[in-house]
């Protein structure tokens, strides 16, 4: 299983490495916005698009899911929102006569760059069988061949159906009605791939899924970890808010094994003072943890409250809280003081001095809010680290108390709102109850597909036709060559899209690209769901690239029209003419939405229900926040190999890459870049420069390669790397997963370098 280098990237030659930056956004990041706006939109379509991006009247970002401030600025966007904005408002456009001057060999050899830049898609493809190149269809022939397959399936359960975060709720809400008409629960999406083992953890502890905390919190906080994530890159506008927090007089803590610029100093680009001052010191504390030691850092401080609550009884925990709030604490204790600090420092590789000073902090604190993204997610024990968190937080009370609590960041901009909606394999009896009594008919009650599941049933010919509303499944998931051999081993592939990606290039023996409106463009307005809980709407204001387009809506109605004809009574067509009427459904299914129509319409939307935080409510099995316990496992691995992390570079957003520099690591026109801790280096006798190929190594004994990567030597924790995903995503194996969640382990995979030959 190798990954080459496509042929249409940078040649090697090209790639310059200078120093890393001390400090994140200012005046560079308002340059780079408005260039790369220019590029795509020109200058005057750039002005009126951005300045309603994330307005109360405007439309959501389709970057991330940081939510917005009461009171927002004109241009209350980051760099990557204007990034994202542009990618989809611009005037690029690829249509018929790309396809006819393109096989689908030759874009399959081409990188999800290039794919990118090619522009918006404008009308209906169709590669039938045994063709070489897409050729345009109506939309009513493209429903007839999706209906086609689905009618020659033995079972509803060989169709699997992809979200993407970026899908509204209405569109996700009759998605999934749609799919559970038809027979399935296979209902995979990106949240399988990134925040699963956060509402794996979060709802068997505290009994919800979902984030605790609001922008108020951040603000009223004493102490704010930030955990295994790089917002300066991935959520920018989370800078602003803990700027903010930091001037009321909070103490961050940041805990990761690459420095990150935006955590080092912000440069506020809203503020005259930010852009041309010396910003903000964000980081009081850094631990330069190795990877997956945050489990480890964690029980070392739980014991270390224990033991200071031992010296001082009646100071330290909120008994209170345990006794009144909290399940298991006995347990939980016990097992905690067993943590060897042998194993903690080796796990961390932090210096015992400096988790007692991170204790300190704690001590000092009433208020702490922990932060987290994948750098927590995408591991083995990526559950039970979780779990330790909450442990953390619940010692003092730190759940349902103003300025305190659990924020898991999300990425995609409503991947949350599309999970609220029903976008899930293992619905719960209580939502399908609900959807039976409203609709009519019985959605099944098996658990369906997952990710990775879903790839390993088309590898297994188990599911025959794949169906994805919205992202860039192949390029997402892991394991490369045998998440494309699943893709390629299917009767039917059907990409909903914006864009043209590598999704489109590795079919089905058919294959299907509907081009959907994106956030930007005029149709009636959506909502979504941001990191929160926040509800509010989204209007486009741009008109649509081409007057093909269909919004996600109305494809999916068209769809479930032409598939389930007069198997269930469902007003598709009403739903696709008038959005308030999904809208009045979703508030009879799913708890939260009372009066939905109304309350999004005021400016701002409104916050669902959270009854741990609202109530100190904690709907789990035991009626209580739950302690637990959780094995610490140090990651060990063989003599002269490393600990491979994948990130995103600065000029990228999931697999959507704006551009071949990551101006905060110092990287510029190159992406194969390997980045390795100097000391690890000399110890491998590989020089900073040098070209190596990156080898993955399983317990079975299967090796996957990715070829090609320049050496970089970084400040990263010892014995760890990074590189940038998509294109080390070939070296995931696809059963290295986390346990209970089944996510991917993204962030702890085994390599060794090798000498690259050319």
């Amino acid at each position: 299983m190798v990954s080459k280098a496509p042929v249409d990237d940078v040649g090697d030659e090209a790639l310059v490495v200078g120093p890393p930056k001390e400090y994140a956004a200012g005046l560079p990041a308002v340059a780079w916005s408005l260039r790369h706006a220019g590029r795509q939109m020109g200058v005057r379509r750039s002005l009126l698009t951005l300045v309603q991006v994330n307005q109360k009247k405007g439309f959501d970002c389709p970057g991330c899911a940081w939510p917005e401030p009461d009171h927002r600025s004109a241009a209350e966007f980051c760099e990557n929102g204007a990034k994202a904005v542009a990618e989809e408002a611009t005037v690029r456009r690829v249509g018929a006569d790309f396809f006819a001057a393109h096989p689908v060999a030759e874009l399959a050899d081409k990188s999800d760059y290039w794919l990118g830049q090619q522009g918006r898609l404008t009308e209906p493809m169709y590669l039938a069988e045994g063709a070489s190149h897409y050729a345009p269809i109506s939309w009513e022939d493209a429903f007839d061949v999706v209906a086609e397959e689905l009618a020659a399936l033995d079972s509803p359960d060989e169709a699997a159906f992809y979200t993407s975060g970026r899908t509204s709720n209405e569109a996700a809400f009759v998605y999934q009605l749609f799919v559970r008409a038809f027979g399935t629960n296979n209902l995979p999406d990106c949240s399988n791939m990134c925040h699963e083992s956060s509402g794996s953890a979060l709802t068997q502890t505290l009994g919800v899924g979902k984030g605790s905390v609001s922008l108020q919190d951040l603000y009223k906080a004493d102490l704010i970890f930030v955990v295994g994530q790089n917002p300066g890159t991935n959520h920018p506008r989370m800078l602003s808010a803990l700027e903010k927090a930091k001037q009321a007089g909070a103490a961050i803590v940041s805990v990761n094994p690459l420095p990150e610029a935006g955590l080092l100093r912000f440069k506020n680009p809203q503020k005259v003072s930010g852009m041309l001052g010396a910003g903000t010191e964000l980081t009081d504390e850094f631990a330069q943890i190795r990877v997956n030691g945050d489990l480890a850092l964690f029980r070392a401080l739980n014991r270390l409250l224990l033991e200071a609550e031992d010296a001082a009884p009646g100071t330290v925990l909120d008994r209170a809280f345990i006794d009144e709030h909290a399940h298991g604490f006995d347990e939980f204790a016990a097992d905690v003081r067993t943590t060897s600090w042998d194993d903690v420092l080796e796990a961390t590789g932090l210096a015992r001095e400096q988790i007692e000073r991170i204790h300190g902090r704690v001590l000092g604190a009433k208020r702490i809010v922990v932060c987290w993204a994948m750098g927590l997610t995408q591991h083995k024990n990526s559950v039970p680290t979780i779990r330790e968190v909450v442990n953390f937080l619940l010692l003092r009370g730190n759940v349902g108390r103003p300025g305190a609590g659990v924020c898991p960041v999300r990425g995609h901009s409503n991947v949350q709102g599309d999970r609220t909606m029903g976008i899930y394999e293992k619905p719960s009896k209580e939502f399908l109850d609900a959807l039976e009594q409203e609709f009519g008919f019985a959605p099944p009650r098996e658990h369906g597909h997952d990710v990775v599941d879903a790839i390993r049933a088309m590898r297994d010919d188990a599911v025959k036709v794949f169906v994805a509303m919205g992202g860039n499944f192949v390029s997402a998931t892991p394991d490369t060559a045998a998440t494309e051999a699943a893709m390629r081993a299917t009767r039917l592939t059907v990409q909903v899209s914006t864009k043209l990606n590598r999704s489109h290039a590795v079919t089905g023996r058919r294959a299907l690209i509907l081009p959907t409106l994106g956030r930007t463009e005029k149709d009636q307005f959506v909502t979504v769901e941001d990191s929160m809980s926040a509800v509010h709407m989204s209007r486009g204001k741009l008109p649509p690239a081409s007057p093909r387009l269909r919004s996600e809506v109305a494809i999916v109605c068209g769809l479930a029209e032409r598939v389930l004809g007069e198997r269930v009574s469902v007003p598709w067509g009403e739903f696709a003419r008038d959005y308030d009427l999904i809208r009045d459904r979703i508030e009879r299914v799913i708890p939260g939405f009372t009066d939905f129509n109304r309350r999004v319409r005021e400016p701002g939307g409104f916050v669902l229900p959270h009854g741990p935080r609202d109530e100190r409510r904690f709907p789990t099995t035991t009626g209580k926040a739950n302690f637990s316990r959780n094995d610490l496992a140090v990651l060990r691995v063989p003599a002269g190999r490393l600990i491979l992390q994948t990130v995103r570079s600065h000029d990228q957003y999931n697999t959507t890459i704006y551009g071949l520099d990551d101006r905060y690591r110092g990287i510029k026109q190159g992406r194969r870049v390997i980045f390795v801790n100097p000391t690890d280096l000399a110890e491998l006798g590989i020089a900073d420069g040098s070209l190596v190929d990156l080898i993955s190594e399983w317990h079975d004994g299967t090796e996957r390669r990715a070829d090609a990567f320049r050496v970089v030597s970084y400040d990263t924790a010892k014995g760890c790397c990074a590189a940038y995903f998509p294109e080390t995503n070939v070296l995931i194996p696809l059963d290295s997963t986390a346990d209970e969640s089944n996510t991917p382990t993204s962030k702890s995979i085994t390599i060794r370098l090798h000498p690259h030959t050319h």
